[in-house]
């Protein structure tokens, strides 16, 4: 079982930033891919960006240019740095995480949601 943590939501202002992060602990277990996705009011779940392992990073259209994914492999985490935030940037946002668990195979992991509000 792989369990993560995100943290850094919160109200912003028009043009303004926001740094997200994901933390996955666990034992026994190997990321192959992190990923931030969102979800706004009425809409389907979207991808946001994603870093896998020997392949690189991967970004929405409408966020190309202002979001960047970085990961930090020795700690498990994944960060999303948001700038320029525009209103439709409003969302929960949510870490997911492909992994191989030692003895179980691969998993797929969500993280509990953290909210994102850009609003004057």
């Amino acid at each position: 079982q792989v369990q993560l943590v995100e943290s850094g939501g919160g109200l912003v202002q028009p043009g303004g930033s926001l740094r997200l992060s994901c933390a996955a602990s666990g034992s026994s277990f190997s990321i192959n891919a992190m990923s931030w996705y969102r979800q706004a009011p009425g809409k389907q779940r979207e991808l946001v960006a994603s870093t896998t392992s020997g392949v690189g990073t991967n970004y929405a259209d409408s966020v190309k240019g202002r979001f960047t994914i970085a990961r930090d492999n020795a700690k498990n985490t994944v960060q999303l740095q948001m700038n320029s935030l525009k209103p439709e940037d409003t969302a929960v946002y949510y870490c997911n995480v492909d992994v191989w668990i030692v003895g179980r195979g691969f998993g797929n992991y969500w993280g509990q949601g953290t909210q994102v509000t850009v609003s004057s």
